[in-house]
């Protein structure tokens, strides 16, 4: 019986590909199916693949015309057998027990999903970085198993919107019919935080399990500057599927105050002319769409995400035209 379904987005990465692959073909949990979707590479990925697919029997390999990691991660999990599923990315790299640890906490507490710390590998340093942000142990409940309510903190905030880090129960993730977005980028933070406000029970293993390579020219938020608008497509996507299951009245709070914190790291980290092109659009449209425009201040988690709001909002109007 397969125990997980791994599913590898791969697209362009064959310098870090084969990194990866020994990362997840090592793993101490061994039966698991390793579901590669090539997403129509250019260079020498999809020969990688191949090699590897001879020499493991458990390597299944889908090939599709380049649209984008969501797209991708969709079509290996309609080809998954496995009772979990776990998403990772191809040119990142996990500890050898990173299944096995996630696999054994979600069975313990019946968990729908798992999520496991991680941390970031610097290219430049070819160091390790810890990284608080990516799981903040201290608005999670002192016990397991819990569901998003028992959360101290803005529910969107305490764990981040990959899917990476994460193993979910696949009769969970079919039963609530979740899917990724297919779009360019921000196409996990529907599935990810649908699947945390709609998870009745979810455990965490507080141990470095994964590691996000930064640096890398081949990292998908090299493309945000093409698709600087998926972010804004993924909360509006999150909303609506948050009043579909009758629960925005009660995160209402909690989503505005993070669409506005997602808008502004958008916006800080685009360069121009994108940045600018972002900021009408905030400002004359997606700020009032999203709920944030008639908020007191009262209302908002963190002062100076609202101070850089209301100074944005008084330049955007003395910018001008908005035609």
């Amino acid at each position: 019986m397969v125990k997980v379904s791994v599913i590898l987005p791969v697209y362009n990465v064959e310098q870090y590909l084969e990194q990866c692959l020994d990362s997840i073909v090592g793993q101490t949990l061994k039966d698991i199916e390793i579901i590669c979707v090539d997403d129509g590479s250019t260079d020498n990925s999809l020969n990688i693949l191949k090699n590897y697919q001879k020499k493991d029997p458990r390597i299944r390999l889908i090939e599709q015309k380049n649209a984008g990691a969501g797209a991708a991660r969709n079509a290996g999990m309609r080809a998954a057998c496995g009772q979990c599923l776990s998403f990772l990315d191809s040119d990142d790299f996990f500890e050898p027990d990173m299944l096995e640890k996630a696999y054994e906490c979600l069975e313990q507490y019946q968990a729908d999903f798992v999520v496991f710390d991680s941390d970031q590998f610097h290219m430049d340093k070819q160091e390790f970085v810890d990284v608080p942000w990516v799981f903040r142990k201290q608005e999670i409940p002192p016990y397991m198993p819990f569901s998003h309510r028992e959360l101290t903190d803005n529910v969107f905030k305490v764990f981040v919107g990959w899917a990476w880090d994460k193993l979910y129960r696949r009769s969970f993730v079919e039963a609530h019919a979740l899917q990724f977005q297919e779009q360019r980028t921000s196409n996990d933070l529907l599935f990810v935080f649908s699947a945390l406000v709609l998870a009745k029970r979810i455990a965490v293993v507080g141990q470095v399990l994964a590691h996000q390579r930064r640096g890398s020219s081949t990292s998908l938020s090299v493309t945000r500057e093409k698709s600087w608008h998926c972010f804004y497509d993924a909360l509006t996507a999150l909303r609506r599927r948050l009043v579909e299951e009758h629960i925005y009245w009660e995160l209402e709070q909690d989503f505005i105050n993070y669409a506005l914190h997602f808008c502004l790291w958008n916006l800080n980290s685009l360069a121009e002319p994108t940045h600018r092109l972002l900021q009408e659009k905030l400002c004359f449209e997606w700020f009032s769409e999203l709920g944030i425009v008639e908020k007191p201040e009262s209302y908002f988690y963190s002062l100076s995400e609202y101070e850089q709001y209301k100074m944005l909002m008084r330049s955007g109007r003395s910018g001008g035209n908005h035609g």
